[in-house]
């Protein structure tokens, strides 16, 4: 076998295998978009994703949701955030804080 046909048999094989790991990540892609929750349209989150999200512990989301300061909906005794909601709790408490906690001036128009 001459240099240039074992070069392409190699570049093959690689390229097989590179297109092996895309099917296989577009796979693990269906997956985990299919396992969220969705109602009337509308993706719901629950407390391990809001956790990760907003980077606070589950206690924390306890403190946000009995001060009312994040609604949730139940469905079978499990507590979940509509993608609304978390935004707006977002914009809310979020958005306009700087380093040390305080909120910003608003800007003048």
């Amino acid at each position: 076998m001459s240099e240039d046909e074992e070069l392409k048999k190699f570049m093959q094989e690689w390229f097989e295998q590179f297109m092996g790991r895309f099917d296989r990540l577009d796979k693990f892609m269906d997956i985990m978009s299919s396992r969220h929750n969705v109602l009337n349209g509308e993706r719901l989150l629950d407390n391990q994703d809001l956790c990760q999200l907003l980077n606070v512990s589950k206690r924390t989301l306890q403190r946000y949701c009995s001060a009312g300061e994040l609604t949730y909906i139940t469905i079978r005794h499990k507590i979940l955030y509509t993608e609304k909601n978390v935004e707006k709790f977002i914009r809310n408490h979020f958005s306009k804080k700087d380093n040390n906690g305080e909120k910003e001036p608003e800007p003048s128009s």
